[in-house]
């Protein structure tokens, strides 16, 4: 190779890396795909390696060009980066976040006032589904996500603490015969399902080696339904002790065996490892990690 290449091809190079398809880079980058195509062919040949594989009309990288889109990734997001932090002087940045919306319904939005204050130059933007969030484009700088999954190999993960798993109840079902002190007592109260969760009902009954009805009971597919359910007196529920910090301060959950529970992987952080260097994407990693530490999880 005599020269560097052209920063165009690198650019649609690691535009098709990320999105693995000539196609879908073509529509991100407004070109065709033979144009596509045709930038990475002379790339190739300038460097002198097969960067793809082509099977048919599907695209795979090789050993080698799996090694150098991670390269350009980073270089391209220090690039970005740089032109962030030289450009945003007198002007917000817009930072879209997409969460389950539980996480964002419970711990998140109550807090989002504070991280204002103290980024005021950062304007936020929160989205808030079940599915997870596409970081492949621009749309999105940071998602939230509930559960396991195997990220992209462009992807930055930053798993939360563990989370405690307790047993929640409103303080009127602490009081009468009917008060809760035992697992067994909870054969007398209705059971608040949350479906989606990684530790549910059965689970608990097995390690406490009680039999509960678990037939019974309202179901629902997101924990902050099943959390207000149970404020309402309704039953009790089994939820993770980092989403329901204000009803516990306010007294309107009680967590009738105590603060210790078993302690899971719940909720990870994803961005786009390209760019973990942009100032407002950096800036709030940082924030959550130390909300989250000041938050009883």
């Amino acid at each position: 190779m005599s020269e560097t290449p052209q920063l165009r091809a690198i650019q649609i190079f690691e535009a098709a890396a990320r999105l693995g398809s000539f196609l879908r880079a073509a529509d991100e980058l407004s070109l065709t795909p033979s144009a596509v195509s045709h930038q990475i062919r002379s790339l190739e040949e300038s460097l002198g390696v097969q960067l793809f594989h082509r099977i048919n009309r599907a695209v795979m990288l090789t050993d080698i060009g799996s090694k150098y889109a991670d390269e350009i990734s980073e270089a391209l997001g220090r690039i970005e980066a740089a032109t962030h932090t030289i450009t945003r002087r007198g002007k917000s940045d817009i930072l879209t976040i997409h969460s389950v919306p539980s996480f964002a319904s419970q711990w998140l939005m109550p807090r989002l006032s504070r991280f204002g204050a103290l980024n005021p130059a950062i304007d936020l933007r929160l989205n808030a589904s079940g599915d997870a969030a596409d970081l492949g484009g621009d749309a999105v700088d940071i998602d939230i996500r509930y559960g396991t999954f195997v990220p992209a190999a462009y992807l930055g993960v930053d798993p939360f603490p563990l989370e405690t798993i307790v047993v929640l109840c409103s303080p009127k079902l602490m009081k009468g015969a009917s008060r809760i002190r035992t697992p067994a007592d909870l054969k007398k109260h209705v059971l608040i399902h949350s479906e989606v969760n990684l530790y549910r009902w059965r689970h608990w009954a097995e390690d406490k080696n009680v039999e509960l009805d678990l037939e019974r009971g309202p179901r629902f597919d997101r924990s902050f339904m099943a959390i207000s359910t149970a404020v309402d007196g309704l039953g009790v529920c089994l939820e993770s002790r980092l989403l329901v910090q204000r009803e516990l301060e306010d007294g309107r959950l009680v967590m009738p065996f105590g603060a210790s529970g078993k302690r899971i992987k719940c909720h990870s952080l994803v961005y786009r490892r390209s760019r973990s260097n942009v100032p407002k994407i950096a800036t709030f990693r940082s924030w959550l990690v130390r909300a989250l530490k000041e938050t009883d999880t």
